[in-house]
């Protein structure tokens, strides 16, 4: 059976892979451009193995997790209905080749009676909850459609999507904002906190909004600074609105995702008297590997 993982997070926009030893260390990590999007349909078998055939030896066990198992991608990997943990998506697998290629299914919930969906963020949740060694937790995972989920003895009981990072990317490169607004600049912390806070007042996000637009008519706001200003409006009403359903302030708050979307949603949280711990999103590899480790606990051991 199986003594080396192929992990495998393939994405809308990105490809990556790594290759983890039995004993859970990685031994080699790889990167492409080429998510789901770019693959034409009936050739994902052909990227994978242009990319990772040299991985895949006799003994080489392969997990794929995000869009790969979408309807658009590999092969469609069913949603897994919360709560669920590391048994419940084992019993879902899609495999390609039994035992030795498989789709990693993602999960779904309801939040009043309508259904929310989640693909290749559950494995970063169950990443974290091996590396930090916890059953309990609230994680918010930040990009382009954010996540909030509540994990209870290790399983994800439910979560909320948030399109902060696509309205972001509507706000600054589409709408009228985009006028005064350089969507790629770098953050500028107390701007960033001036539309965090505004985001607090009452009159709503389609209000606060247009602020980023008449403070640049009055010179309030350059170019530079309106990125970081419209970023904190978004951030900022996102956290408000997630704020409702969070558990309580005893159990712990953590935030799964790239240093630079970390950070702000750590400087927000601070602003709103909230309190959070970041977690590198390098935790997918480790999510795979314990995934790995309860499909064989023979092959995969826990160091």
């Amino acid at each position: 059976m199986s003594q080396k993982l192929v992990a495998v997070d393939w994405g809308t926009s990105s490809l990556r892979g790594a290759l983890i030893n039995s004993d859970g260390t990685v031994l080699e990590k790889r990167a492409f451009p080429q998510g789901i999007m770019q693959v034409a349909h009936g050739q994902f078998q052909h990227v994978f193995e242009q990319r990772f055939a040299d991985w895949m030896t006799d003994d080489s066990l392969c997990l794929v997790s995000g869009m790969a198992g979408s309807r658009q991608g590999w092969r469609e990997a069913p949603y897994c209905p919360c709560p669920s943990g590391f048994q419940d998506i084992t019993q879902h697998l899609q495999w390609i080749e039994k035992d030795r290629i498989g789709i990693v299914p993602g999960l779904s919930t309801f939040n009043d009676s309508t259904p929310d969906v989640m693909r290749g963020e559950e494995i970063q949740i169950f990443g974290a909850l091996s590396t930090l060694k916890i059953e309990t937790a609230q994680f918010v995972l930040p990009g382009t459609h954010s996540k909030w989920a509540h994990v209870l003895g290790g399983k994800i009981s439910q979560f909320k999507t948030f399109m902060t990072g696509e309205f972001y990317a509507l706000l600054s490169q589409h709408s009228i904002l985009a006028k005064t607004c350089l969507p790629d600049a770098p953050l500028k912390k107390e701007v960033f906190l001036d539309g965090v806070m505004q985001s607090q007042k009452p009159g709503g996000l389609l209000h606060h909004a247009f602020s980023a637009r008449s403070l640049a008519l009055f010179e309030k706001l350059n170019p530079a600074q309106s990125s970081s200003y419209i970023s904190g409006l978004l951030i900022g009403e996102e956290i408000q609105s997630a704020k409702s359903s969070m558990q309580s302030d005893s159990t712990p708050l953590f935030i799964l995702g790239n240093s630079q979307l970390t950070q702000r949603y750590a400087f927000a949280m601070d602003a709103m008297g909230l309190s959070a711990q970041a977690v590198a999103d390098e935790v997918t590899w480790s999510g795979l590997w314990a995934l790995a480790h309860h499909l064989y606990p023979d092959h995969f051991k826990l160091s």
